[in-house]
């Protein structure tokens, strides 16, 4: 694996940091701010939100632009936005700073996955990819809990302020170990990059890719309130469920992506299947401190086992637009970011209770189950059609395996 794919994924460690860091901060927030939790919540889903309009955005903006110069320009233009979320006197400029942070998060995202992908052959795009998910397995392991642990103890601008530490860091490592990619002889054309999306198989990957963050990240927003007000803990349990999220996710990302180039499919189907159940275990059993902690660490893992399969999807169904398929990636998980913690809030607004999240999150991964079946079936089906136009038996495709 070159050794620019895991500066990038250096990278993703601060990026990832700051869009799941709220997690564990939303009731100082919320306090500082005199807002409500959901609405503290909406913080979540605005950083999402700019993902899902940067990745596209800017993926669109650079396309002709170095690559290099253009993951420099980004990551410094985040790591002003969480100067800009530092200083934010009140709720608005708070919200604004998260936007902008989101929008360079998304370009940078968009950028970094096509430079991974460029580097490796096709066998080796999910390993690829889980460099860079492993940064935000990292991120979830000690970035969110030293966040929270901030937070506690100094003040959820101090979680701000350390971020912003960790994009210098990062700019640094990018600015001189990311070698000069150059562009192809053939300047990529916007209109030929485009055509992926009549493709049926892309919108169902964004489909499945959506609605399979969306399930575990509609609990996970609100997992801290969860834990204090539901479960019973005391508030300094927080960071350490967190990290034990990040730990089952650092795990999840390893397996998945050893696993992803080979049984595509089968690592879809059996990771989302393992989210709804845990999901629908954490909603009934939600009251005992024991169960919400071991089903945090077992969600974390579910749900990064198959982020390296649902990136590698994406790039196989929109080879012919590498950039434009990094930028869906990116929009398609933030999608799920934005939806999950959204519906997560509506069902708390709704006097539910914020158990109710996990059963809201478990009723988005069975509709995101039903769409991988569709899309495995329609894949065996056009795999089926060229093998009888070839006269030839279909050579075994790794990555899309069962």
């Amino acid at each position: 694996m070159p050794l620019a794919v895991h500066v990038l994924g250096l990278a993703v460690f601060a990026l990832g940091t700051s869009e799941f860091m709220l997690s564990g901060l939303l009731p100082d927030i919320a306090d500082d701010m005199h807002v409500s939790i959901p609405r503290a919540g909406l913080l979540i889903s605005a950083f999402a939100i700019g993902m899902v309009v940067g990745a596209p955005l800017l993926a669109v903006a650079t396309l002709r632009l170095p690559r290099r110069t253009t993951l420099i320009g980004l990551i410094t233009v985040f790591g002003l936005g969480q100067v800009a979320g530092a200083l934010a006197p009140d709720y608005a400029l708070l919200f604004a700073s998260r936007v902008i942070s989101a929008l360079a998060c998304a370009g940078f995202w968009a950028v970094g996955a096509a430079v991974a992908i460029a580097m490796v052959p096709v066998n080796a795009r999910a390993r690829a990819m889980a460099v860079m998910i492993g940064g935000l397995s990292i991120a979830n392991v000690l970035g969110v809990p030293a966040g929270a642990f901030l937070g506690e103890n100094l003040g959820w601008r101090s979680a701000f302020w350390a971020v912003g530490a960790a994009s210098a860091i990062a700019l640094v490592g990018v600015a001189t170990l990311i070698p000069r990619i150059p562009l192809p002889d053939a300047k990529p054309r916007l209109r030929t990059e485009l055509t992926i999306y009549r493709d049926r198989q892309v919108w169902l990957s964004i489909v499945v890719t959506a609605l399979a963050g969306g399930a575990v990240f509609c609990a996970f927003s609100y997992l801290a309130p969860l834990l204090t007000d539901v479960a019973g803990l005391a508030d300094g349990w927080v960071p350490t469920v967190l990290a034990l999220f990040g730990v089952g996710a650092l795990i999840g990302t390893i397996i998945g992506g050893r696993v992803a180039d080979a049984h595509l499919f089968g690592v879809l189907l059996t990771g989302i299947a393992a989210s709804t159940l845990f999901l629908v275990a954490l909603a009934l059993l939600a009251h005992s401190p024991v169960a919400a902690v071991l089903l945090s660490f077992l969600l974390g893992t579910s749900a990064f086992y198959t982020a390296p399969a649902l990136n590698a999807r994406i790039f196989n169904v929109a080879g012919a637009a590498p950039t434009l398929a990094g930028a869906t990636t990116t929009a398609a998980f933030n999608l799920g970011n934005a939806g999950g913690p959204w519906l997560g809030g509506a069902v708390i607004s709704a006097g539910f209770g914020f158990a109710s999240t996990a059963w809201a999150g478990a009723a988005m991964a069975v509709v995101a189950i039903g769409a991988v079946t569709v899309s495995l079936r329609l894949h065996r089906s056009q795999s089926r059609v060229v093998a009888r136009s070839t006269d030839l038996a279909p050579e075994p495709v790794a990555a899309d395996s069962v």
